[in-house]
């Protein structure tokens, strides 16, 4: 449900969000004794807490900075006429002060979070803007402002944080804005920092918490656009009491309150700014307000997800906020304040009595939290349409105005400071879960002021007309903080949807006028002098009331249908009498009520409230309460509300049942009380029983006749508001499916005589859901019982909880004495019988299903033998064509059992006479012949069934018989099937004579015959002949034939087809021709040809040959395989060429190889050079290559010959290069080459001269470098150079580099010098020197390097040494310039003197102090110089000349300080406190101690100025700190150290010297645990001062061991007594004891155990009987056993008379369980249980009894209904060989016979029926006089024996049990009835 609630506006609107708040105000108001202080009157008022259920958090105020609408919005501060300041109290101070520091605590950083997510919906008057980025200009002057809004209250809870996100939230801004975006407050004197408000121990706070504790304002109108932070004195004066207002608390801090003056300095001092938006307009004139507004999205208005019962469906849609737009984040506490986007400042009238405030402007920095306003009021957005149209002008007050002349209610959203957070009890787990969401109703849209009205702080003391303008169209009416005792004049207000009266003078009467106001929604009271809420009447539309701090002691009023909210904290309830029917509620607060001293006082309003109720006190209901008030009988809440005393569950049902007993004691009449008065658990669709005894006390109406009469009710979920439910009259009542989740209630009205007493009444459980099983109450089967009758079964089927549906239907037939057959398909209510059930029963199967698939029992219905119909025939017609030479049959459907010999007849029509002549008898066949052309034929079918009965015989006319259309016969194929040859078809011709018949071949891959011909490939055209040559396509497919008969005169039949058996064959492959044809020459291409035959051809095979001569075998040309063409190669020349086939079929058969040879020998071509060209560069010194393709038979001696062309373009043949390669040289430089080729074949013919293409020009080579050298010693100091020969055209400007290589590979790059001068990195490395050869056009040929030798070291030198300034324990390091190859580990001395030396000389007084590089100066070192003295060392050894040097001065002293201070605690309450001094030589440090509390807080303990303390009172709970302030001897003083707190100081703990248990360890007594204390004054103190309590556990040997050390604790013992249990007998029990004191310590635990529990004597607590109440009813006993462990307990049934103390044991029955049978109508069943313990111990028997055995319902209707009409027949079976030594299983179905029970109201009778051999006969025949008896057999429950006297009697067997009560109850009845006994007593009985 809702804890607080958020003001959501856009454009007027007003919507409520609730959200769960982390805190409420009231814990707030109580924690930090919040006052508020009047300015205008310079009263104090103390803090109120006034709605304090509404308010639970208050929210930090933060603009939006990062507004879609950036730099168009804008942000107005306003000044108020005055705000509040507020004080908090001491109890509040300390824990502020805890938060003081930078970092925010975890609660701190959860509730900043909160202003994360600002109210969407919220709207800033006068401010709007668009989301689409447009601007609303700030009012000008002529618009006032308008009353202040509703404020923000925020959740700060995780789950309300992640739904205000998903929701999609808008921040306030922490600081008004400035030109750019952010507003710093001026750092002038006269500023208020945060913390500086309030006295030295109650940092005050500034807002108006009135503000927040006051309901909801719609339609809030934002005064001038102004930019003022409000500055409040914290002056305060003792006067009238007021509520406080609770602001930003801020950071504590140390500086004192500012005065008035100060702050009119401060506010004096501030600056304006304009705005810098140009959209925003700042007018001269306008009212000074200190409101921010802000321009949020609008929020959109959505259902609430909060679940609602019923009576909440009309509640109006709630507001949300829009997901539009997602504000920036705020930091924590400590963070700067985040930008807004635009602001206007403008000053506004200052109100009297006030002090004058300005905002201080900024030019864009951000301000830190601690100089942020105490006070920061904000203003909303208002209507689109409409603007604020008046305000307060010259100091007077308008009616928008809250308290009184000068005071501006304008919502402060309150700076969550530290004091925020700090309270006694932390954020608890129930406030930080998912709370239950309520919405209440959305109030008005875009309200406006004629729809609202507000006058808070007017001290008014009537609504007279002349002072408030009351008008029908209100909505919204705040008139709070008035001295209003009456409400005459509200009943005007019709349309009022919120109203407030909080804090008036209003005592209870007079609110008859608020039953006029049908649609208020929310209601205040708070803060009044209200006693009852009897006169408040019902309103339907009420969702929220708030009655706080009134003095209410009762919450009786009327009931309030959709009530959900009732805050009714601080009151003086104390009773749940008259507790209204509330059922949609779901918050209830009671805080501080007396009522809430009763023990689970939440169990019992979650009984008044019932299960909407969702929270209680502001916390989720407890499970244990929950759980507790299940245990509650249902009556628990009417009690309650007629003023019964709560008591534990265990009692209440006695309780309950006597305080309304008490209650009906005065109606009911002399002489009786109610003893029993209950309903049985409800469940769905399951009879529910009532039960009311009275009991007779006295023997007044003694003679008069008792009847009762009873009424069932249905209520809610609570036990309330009962409907009488139409036809519920019975002793029992069917719950149905709505009546699940709602109470019944049933009436009973006892009747006198003629008198009728008011009933009395019982109240069951909520209806629970049905078991989902489905029950079958009873079957219908309606219908004809003949062949093709229509049968129709029904059922009426009791769901219990599941979901209606259609059931399984099974049909089954019966044929004799067979056992049932189902009948396949017959799964539908209704069956038409068939054939096959003639002369069988059919069974009707119902089987419930629900549709959620729960099945439930079946039920059966047994039919009577179905008959069959008489014979008949129908739809008889003649099937087949009527045609010469075809078939007709007759046809018709038989009915009427078993078809016998029907008779069939066929007549044909005569011409002459016009009837049909009979030509055929006993066939339903006839063949037409040719006299039956043109004629008609006529067929009667006259049905006979088995038995020869005859019926009406059914005839059908044929049409004219016509002529066979020509058609053809036996036809088939001629021919053999081959490749080629002739087929024909051979058939016979019938339908006339033939004509040009015609025939169509085709082939198809199937062997039988395509159903469609289209499937069919066509080889020929439709042809006359009838002979057919098979082409080769046909080959391997079959042969199909068309053949269309034509008649004579040209009509043609329908085409038959006949297909070949065999696929069609095919020939041997062969070839018929071969030849080879082409220009036998070299180049020429040769094509093969040949002709295949012999089906389809495969991959034949054939390849080309090349012959030596004629007579030569030949050689296969491998690339010629496959190929028909061949093109002459050169290795075919001078050759002779064959061609080779093979012919291959498809199916891979191989024909007979052929060879076709070439008419001629190949010859060669013409040579000839095809391609020419030189390969290789043409540069000098380089070889070039010929690269040529030569055709033309083998290449002879042809001639080359290379070219040069010179530059200037002249060419000649270079002379002696006529080889296949030429090498390029110097000459060739700059021209170019080519070469000629003229091709001759070897016999000498020539070819064309060919020359190929020319190369160049000719390029010079590379520059190169011949030799290189490098020149000088490789030595540390020596210097290196360079000697290169360079050879590759004209030398250029040639590169070098210098390499250092280091013996591990790498390698360093020097410079590019000519020289190189070796250093100390050079040792140990090798110089390499890289020549890179240039040509003087820019080539650079391959560079080339060359290595030195390794560079060896110098000899080692000391160039400089250097010791700076010293200091005690500083290390100094020399400063030193070494020089001689690599350095080894040189040789230092540090050496101290009392003077400075002179020279290189050690002085006299010296003395060596360390061998080492580095030295750091000790306490001896102070005040002398130090010397160094320095050997140089080179790595290998060699040493050089030693160097001296000395410190610039003497080793200055270090700083003082103190180092492991500790404190050790020597004895109990004794300390030492120790320290480590360093800093030169200790003087007289100063030694202190302090006292340092729980929240850290350090005081100096004065006098406490040695090494040893001891603690003294004072000093418990704290700790103890040691403090050391080092002094040196020269006077300088340290910095104070501190030691490590000591553990917290405790007096002695007290201890438990002793622990004892008194009482017996057997079974159920009382074991009690004594502890002894310890003498000695320390102890004694202890416990008499320091013990807070003493705590107790219990448990259990795990083995009955007495010297077990194993023990089990037992759960939930706690107290210093236990009762001893069944589980304990056997086992020791051990008590440990452990005391704990008022600081929370636990002494040693000190524990006793008891000997071995001894069991108990047996017995059984709580026997009773459980069952229905019905005959057929299975009853238990249920028990508690006691005594040990139960051994052989016996337990015997028994009969009793109503009224009679006589017990009539029922043989064989000895168990726990019991199934009654009609035998026990009337008596009571007693159990007598005897409890026997496992060692035979024997106790008191026990017993229990149910009330007398009623008739089972359905069976009690049936047997009155045969009662009433006095005469009824029974069907039952009788054993013919029934005899009493033959066992029952031996008895078989062939022994029965069928028997009639026939009897009356004066005798009874059994007759056995006539049959065809027999007549029927009566075997015993009598009245009901003595001794007739009715018997019935446990173990049979089929069996029923009735005996008329010792001679006459009769043994009958029936199909089920109810059947045989039936009979049973009617015999008895009808007994009975014959001797006078009356009815309604015989159905008792």
């Amino acid at each position: 449900m809702m804890d607080e609630l958020i003001s959501m506006e856009d454009s007027g609107s007003d919507s409520l969000i609730p959200l769960s708040p982390p805190q409420s105000a009231e814990r707030l108001m109580d924690e930090f004794e919040v006052h508020n202080v009047d300015h205008k009157d310079d009263s104090e008022s103390l803090v109120s807490h006034a709605d304090a259920d509404l308010v639970a958090n208050v929210e930090e105020a933060s603009v939006d900075s990062q507004s879609p609408n950036n730099g168009v919005g804008s942000t107005e501060v306003s000044k108020s006429g005055s705000s509040l300041s507020g004080k908090i109290g001491t109890r509040g101070s300390s824990t502020v002060s805890k938060l003081n520091g930078s970092k925010a605590s975890p609660q701190t950083s959860k509730l900043s979070q909160t202003s994360k997510n600002a109210s969407p919906g919220s709207s800033a008057s006068k401010m709007l803007s668009k989301p689409s980025g447009t601007t609303t200009s700030s009012t000008s002057s002529s618009r006032p402002a308008s009353p202040s809004p509703r404020p923000f209250l925020r959740s700060s809870s995780a789950a309300a944080i992640a739904r205000r996100s998903s929701l999609g939230g808008h921040e306030l801004s922490r600081l008004p804005g400035s030109t750019n975006g952010s507003t710093t407050p001026s750092k002038s004197p006269g500023s208020v920092t945060s913390g500086t408000l309030g006295t030295k121990k109650r940092p005050s706070v500034s807002s108006s918490f009135q503000e927040l504790t006051s309901p909801v304002t719609p339609g809030s109108r934002t005064p001038s656009s102004s930019s003022t932070i409000s500055r409040v004195p914290s002056k305060s004066v003792g006067k009238e009491p007021r509520r406080a207002s609770l602001g930003g608390l801020t950071s504590l801090a140390t500086k004192p309150v500012p005065t008035r003056n100060e702050l009119k300095t401060w506010a004096s001092s501030s600056s304006i700014t304009k705005p810098a938006s140009a959209t925003t307009t700042s007018t001269p004139n306008t009212t000074r307000s200190s409101s921010i507004t802000y321009t949020p999205r609008a929020a959109t208005p959505t259902r609430s997800t909060t679940s609602r019962t019923s009576t909440l469906t009309s509640t109006p849609t709630r507001g949300s906020p829009s997901p539009v737009r997602r504000s920036a984040s705020v930091g924590p506490r400590t963070s700067t304040a985040t930008k807004s986007t635009a602001s206007s400042v403008a000053k506004s009238p200052t109100v009297p009595g006030s002090a004058n405030k300005l905002s201080p402007s900024s030019n864009g920095t951000s301000s830190t939290r601690s100089k942020l306003s105490p006070a920061v009021s904000f203003n909303r957005r208002a209507s689109d349409s409409h603007l604020a149209k008046h305000s307060p002008s010259n100091g007077e007050r308008s009616t928008g105005s809250v308290g009184g002349a000068g005071k501006s209610h304008s919502p402060v959203i309150a700076d969550r400071g530290p004091s925020m957070l700090t309270r006694r009890k932390s954020i608890s787990g129930a406030e930080s879960r998912d709370p239950r969401l309520l919405s209440l109703p959305a109030v008005d849209i875009k309200a406006g002021d004629d729809v609202r009205l507000e006058l808070r702080g007017q001290k008014l003391r009537t609504i007279d007309s002349k002072l408030v303008n009351l008008t029908p169209k209100l909505e919204f009416v705040y008139l709070r903080d008035n001295k209003l005792s009456s409400l005459e004049g509200i009943e005007i207000l019709k349309r009022l949807k919120v109203l407030d009266l909080s804090f008036n003078e209003l005592k209870g009467n007079g609110f008859e006028a608020l039953a006029n106001c049908k649609a208020l929604q929310q209601l205040y009271l708070a803060g009044n002098q209200i006693t009852s809420l009897s006169g408040l009447p019902q309103l339907p539309n009420l969702e929220f009331l708030s009655v706080a701090q009134n003095k209410i002691k009762s919450l009786a009023m009327a009931s309030q249908p959709r009530l959900q909210v009732v805050a009714a904290s601080k009151n003086k309830v104390s009773t749940f009498k008259g507790f209204p029917y509330l059922p949609a509620l779901e918050h209830l607060r009671l805080e501080e009520n007396p009522i809430l001293d009763v023990p689970h006082v939440e169990a019992a309003f979650i009984l008044l409230c019932g299960p909407t109720l969702k929270k209680f006190n502001d916390r989720d209901l407890s499970i244990e309460e929950q759980e507790l008030a299940k245990r509650y009988p249902p009556s628990t809440s009417l009690c309650l509300r007629d003023g019964w005393e709560l008591c534990g569950p265990e009692e209440a049902v006695e309780s309950t049942l006597e305080f309304v007993s008490a209650e009906w004691s005065s109606s009911l009449p002399p002489g009786y009380r109610v003893k029993t008065a209950e309903v049985s658990p409800p469940r769905e669709e399951d009879p529910c029983l009532c039960t009311f005894i009275f009991e007779k006390v006295d023997d007044s109406f003694e003679d008069t006749e008792v009847s009762m009469r009873y009424q069932w009710f249905v209520g809610g979920r609570t036990a309330v508001e009962f409907v009488s439910i139409d036809g519920a009259t019975e002793t029992e009542y069917w719950p149905r499916h709505e009546d699940v989740g709602n109470c019944l209630k049933v009436e009973c009205t006892l009747i006198l005589g003629e008198t009728e007493y008011p009933p009395v009444f019982a109240v069951s459980k909520p209806v629970a859901q049905g078991s989902g099983i489905p029950r079958v109450l009873s079957l219908e089967v309606d219908g004809e019982y003949v062949e093709g009758g229509v049968i129709k079964g029904s059922a009426n089927v009791a769901w219990c909880g599941g979901t209606p549906s259609q059931g399984i239907v099974r049909w089954l037939r019966c044929v004799d004495d067979n056992s049932p057959v189902e009948i396949e398909g017959a799964n539908q209510l209704e069956y038409q019988a068939t054939i096959d059930d003639v002369n069988a029963s059919l069974v009707f199967v119902f089987t419930p299903v629900s549709e959620e698939g729960n099945k439930g029992e079946s039920r059966k219905f047994v039919t009577q033998t179905i008959q069959p119909a008489p014979p008949s025939v129908n739809n008889v017609q003649i099937v087949g064509d009527a045609m010469d030479g075809n078939v007709l049959t007759g046809y018709g459907r038989y009915f009427g059992g078993v078809e016998g010999l029907s008779k069939f007849e066929w007549l044909r029509e005569d011409l002459e006479s016009g009837q049909f002549k009979l030509v055929s008898r006993g066939s339903v066949d006839y063949t037409l012949g040719p006299e039956d052309v043109g004629l008609r034929m006529m067929f009667i079918y006259t049905p006979v069934n088995c038995e020869g009965k005859h019926g009406d015989p059914v005839s059908a006319i044929s049409g004219k018989v016509t002529l066979a259309p020509p058609m053809v016969s036996q036809m088939r194929l001629v021919g053999d099937l081959i490749e080629g040859n002739k087929v024909a078809i051979s058939c016979s011709f019938s339908g006339g004579v033939e004509g040009s018949s015609r025939v169509q071949w085709f082939k198809t891959r199937s062997p039988t015959l395509p159903a469609d011909e289209s499937s069919l490939e066509a080889i020929s055209t439709s042809k006359v002949a009838k002979a057919f040559r098979i082409p080769l396509g046909a080959v391997g497919f079959y042969l199909v034939g068309k053949y269309t008969p034509v008649r004579a005169d040209g009509e043609a039949g329908v085409p038959v087809f006949i297909i070949s058996e065999a696929t069609v064959g095919v020939l041997t492959p062969s070839l018929n021709f071969l030849s080879i044809t082409g220009d036998y020459c070299e180049g020429k291409t040769l094509s093969a040809q040949y002709g295949y035959v012999g089906g389809y051809e495969g991959n034949s095979e054939y390849c080309w040959f090349l012959h030596e001569n004629e007579n030569d075998s030949g050689m296969q040309i491998l690339a010629s395989v496959g190929r028909l063409e061949y093109e002459v190669t050169k290795f075919a020349v001078n050759k002779y060429i064959s061609f080779r086939c093979t012919p291959v079929r498809e199916d891979g058969v191989v024909g007979e190889t052929r060879t076709a040879f070439g008419s001629e020998i190949i010859r060669p071509g013409n040579p000839k050079i095809t391609s020419i060209r030189i390969l290789g560069t043409p540069i000098e010194g380089e070889e070039l290559y010929i690269e040529k393709e030569y055709w033309g038979g083998e290449e002879g001696a042809s001639r080359i010959q290379w070219y040069l062309t010179r530059p200037d373009g002249t060419q000649r043949e270079i002379k002696g290069e006529t080889g296949s390669s030429y090498v390029v040289r110097p000459e060739d430089i700059d021209g170019l080459l080519c070469v000629s080729y003229e091709p001759i074949r070897m016999d000498g013919v020539r070819g064309p001269l060919a020359i190929s293409p020319v190369v160049g020009p000719v390029l010079p080579s590379l520059p190169t470098c011949e030799s290189l050298e490098i020149c000088g010693d490789a030595i540390e100091g020596g210097t290196l150079s360079f000697e290169a020969s360079y050879k590759g055209g004209e030398r250029g400007v040639c590169r070098y580099q210098w390499y250092r290589l280091y013996p591990d590979g790498r390698e360093l790059r020097l410079h590019n010098n000519e020289y190189l001068g070796l250093t100390s990195d050079d040792i140990g490395c090798q110089i390499q020197f890289v020549f890179t050869p240039v040509r003087k056009d820019g080539m650079a040929g391959e560079p080339v390097g060359v290595t030195s030798d390794v560079v060896i070291e110098g000899d080692p030198e000391g160039k400089d040494l250097f010791v700076p300034e010293c200091h005690e324990d500083v290390e100094a390091v020399p400063e030193r310039v070494y020089f001689g190859g690599k350095e080894g580990p040189g040789e230092y001395t540090w050496y101290h003197t009392s003077s400075r030396p002179e020279g290189m000389q050690l002085p006299k007084d010296v003395k060596p102090l360390y061998n080492g590089m580095t030295y750091t100066p000790e306490l001896a070192d102070v005040g002398k110089y130090l010397l160094l003295r320095w050997v140089p060392v080179r790595s290998d050894g060699l040493r050089g000349q030693p160097l001296l040097a000395c410190s610039r001065g003497p080793v200055m002293p270090a700083r003082p300080a103190v180092y492991n201070v500790e404190l050790r605690e020597v004895s109990l309450g004794m300390f030492v406190g120790e320290g480590e001094y360093y800093g030169g030589y200790e003087g007289q440090s100063k030694l202190s101690w302090y006292r340092q509390t729980a929240e850290g807080y350090q005081t100096l303990i004065q006098g406490a100025t040695s090494k040893t303390y001891v603690v003294c009172d004072d000093d418990y709970t704290a700790q103890i700190l040691f403090g050391y302030t080092p002094v040196r001897s020269d006077g300088v003083v340290g910095d104070l150290v501190l030691s490590e707190p000591s553990a917290t100081i405790y007096p002695e703990l007290p201890r438990i010297q002793k622990l004892v248990i008194s009482g017996k360890a057997i079974e159920g007594e009382i074991l009690t645990a004594l502890e002894v204390i310890p003498k000695g004054d320390s102890q004694q103190r202890s416990w008499d001062k320091f013990k807070k309590e003493i705590k107790y556990s219990w448990s259990r040997s795990l083995s009955e061991d007495e010297e077990s050390d194993d023990f089990e604790p037992i759960a939930l013992q706690r107290a210093c007594t236990y009762k001893v249990r069944l589980e304990d007998v056997g086992y020791c029990m051990r008590c440990e004891c452990t005391v704990s004191d008022v600081f929370g310590r636990f002494a040693e635990p000190v524990s006793c155990v008891t000997p071995p529990v001894a069991p108990g004597l047996p017995r059984i607590d709580k026997l009773e009987v459980e069952g229905r109440g019905f005959h057929t009813s299975l009853y238990a006993v249920r028990g508690i056993y006691f005594g040990g462990r139960e051994g052989n307990s016996t337990l015997q049934w028994f009969r009793a008379m109503a009224g009679s103390p006589d017990l009539i044991p029922i043989s064989g029955e000895i168990g726990r369980m019991y199934e009654a049978n009609v035998d026990d109508v009337g008596y009571r069943l007693v159990a007598v249980y005897t409890p026997v313990r496992e060692d035979g111990v024997e106790g008191a028997p026990t017993s229990a009894s149910t009330e007398p055995i009623q008739v089972e319902p359905d069976v009690a209707r049936e047997v009155k209904g045969k009662l009433e009409v006095g005469k009824v027949k029974f069907e039952a079976l009788r054993d013919r060989d029934r005899s009493p030594m033959k066992a029952q299983q031996q008895q078989g179905l062939g022994s029965l016979e069928r028997r009639v029970l026939n009897v009356n109201m004066n005798r009874v009778k059994v007759v056995k029926p006539g049959s065809k051999t027999s007549f029927a006969s009566t075997e015993i025949r009598g009245t009901y006089a003595p001794p007739f008896h009715v018997e019935v057999f446990r173990n049979d429950q089929h069996r029923v024996k009735i005996v008329i006297d010792s001679e006459n009697e009769v043994d009958l067997m029936v199909q089920s049990r109810h059947i045989r009560d039936v009979i049973v109850l009617v015999v008895r009845g009808l007994a009975q009835r014959f001797n006078s006994t009356p009815l309604n007593l015989l159905l008792k009985m």
